[in-house]
């Protein structure tokens, strides 16, 4: 009996950016890649030169880390900072990953396609269907659902042609892995068969988050902050997040000199937000600037509630990533945003949090007295935060679902319709 031929395919990520580069999806396909080429898989990276934050840095075009080997392709460099210069990076992305794949693209390949830049699953659906491999999107945020929700211009007249050609890039797909059940339920609203979705949520990218009691925290001190009831904000102010309502709720506050509200980070409204405070004369809230990896655990354990808001227009979009870091630091959630929302689903079924829709400014009031009037309260919610991360936001229990899912396409050599 002649033995069948058991071939080991090789797993190709494509994403803009990857180790040592710390955005957010970096990390998460860092840690991912990592973690697969220590199982024995044979990994390859297509990414940028560039990093997140800094354009004009120039990576080297090819090594081998952790066992991954990595192929940066060459893209124009005129980074984050304007929409034209930004598109033009992502257009030159898409022809230097097109002639990758044409050169390099075998049958027996696994393409994963996250999606930065926009829309890549479409340049990596045709070279797959052109070269016979398989191919997985990866889905961090639907687009150009989530540009036109933004409100940028232009989009208009081409709207219906993106979104129809990059369905059939998610029905060509072998699977398409979403990191929410609101976003699953979208594609399939869009007529992709539920057999060809799955869920695996991101995870907290720090290893070391575990719950921290506030009074052991040295933050607490240096930033003068003892004996406070702390309502954080940590991460990017973004054009996704809603903050007219927190800066109510911290008006509203303003005589409480017990509650004080610390906003740790930046982003594309983080400067408004911040002259906002300034012009009404807010003494209670106080800004910090990102903090170091190092100083992460400590950070993200500062406060005694932490405090989420995404807008409702965006919901099933995308999912906040700050919500991982906050579940393993043990802390409950303020919820800014639609009351059916991923998060929101979460915080209700678990009783780690509360939600409350934009402009509730009273309902929030309320919530922020009884947690500092009650700490058994607080504790109780902090503790079924960091109970759902461990049963379902865990690193691991994701790492194994991305084995489950790989497991059948990369010895085989027959591939899965």
């Amino acid at each position: 009996m002649k033995k069948e031929k058991v071939i080991k395919r090789r797993i190709i990520f494509i994403n803009r950016y990857f180790y040592p580069d710390h955005s957010a999806t970096s990390q998460i396909l860092s840690d991912l890649a990592f973690y697969l080429s220590s199982r024995g898989m044979d990994i390859e990276i297509i990414s940028s030169r560039q990093k997140y934050d800094n354009p004009a840095a120039v990576l080297k075009k090819h090594e081998v880390i952790n066992g991954v080997r990595v192929n940066r392709i060459w893209t124009t460099r005129f980074g984050r900072q304007n929409l034209p210069g930004r598109a033009i990076d992502y257009l030159s992305f898409y022809l230097s990953a097109m002639s990758y794949f044409l050169f390099n693209l075998k049958s027996n390949d696994v393409v994963v396609a996250k999606t930065d830049p926009p829309l890549i699953s479409i340049i990596s659906a045709l070279m797959c269907g052109l070269k016979g491999a398989s191919l997985i999107n990866w889905i961090q945020d639907l687009f150009p659902e989530v540009a036109q929700s933004l409100g940028v211009k232009g989009l208009s007249l081409v709207y219906p042609l993106l979104i129809s050609v990059r369905n059939y890039s998610l029905r060509s797909a072998y699977k398409n892995v979403v990191i929410g059940e609101i976003m699953s339920q979208r594609l399939q609203d869009y007529g992709i068969e539920k057999n060809k979705i799955e869920v695996i949520h991101n995870w907290s990218i720090e290893d070391n988050i575990v719950p921290l009691d506030p009074s052991n925290n040295p933050l607490r001190e240096e930033w003068h902050l003892q004996d406070k009831f702390v309502v954080g904000y940590s991460g990017n102010i973004g054009r996704a997040h809603e903050y007219a309502t927190l800066l109510g709720i911290a008006k509203s506050l303003v005589n409480e000199t017990d509650v004080v509200f610390v906003i740790i980070g930046g982003g594309a409204l983080y400067d408004k937000f911040k002259q906002q405070v300034v012009n009404l004369g807010l003494t209670n809230v106080v800004f910090q600037p990102y903090q170091p990896k190092e100083i992460l655990p400590y950070s993200l354990t500062f406060p005694d509630l932490h405090v989420i808001s995404l807008r409702p227009d965006l919901e099933g979009l995308i999912v906040p990533s700050k919500f991982y870091g906050i579940a393993a630091s043990g802390r409950p959630v303020l919820y800014i945003g639609n009351l059916k929302g991923e998060i929101p689903s979460i915080l209700k079924e678990r009783i780690c949090g509360q939600t409350v829709t934009i402009g509730d400014v009273e309902s929030a009031v309320k919530f922020i007295e009884k947690l500092k009037m009650d700490s058994e309260t607080t504790i109780k919610m902090g503790g079924a935060s960091r109970q759902i991360f461990d049963e379902k936001f865990n690193k691991q229990i994701s790492f194994d679902s991305w084995v489950s899912l790989l497991s059948p396409l990369i010895s085989i050599d027959n591939k899965p319709n």
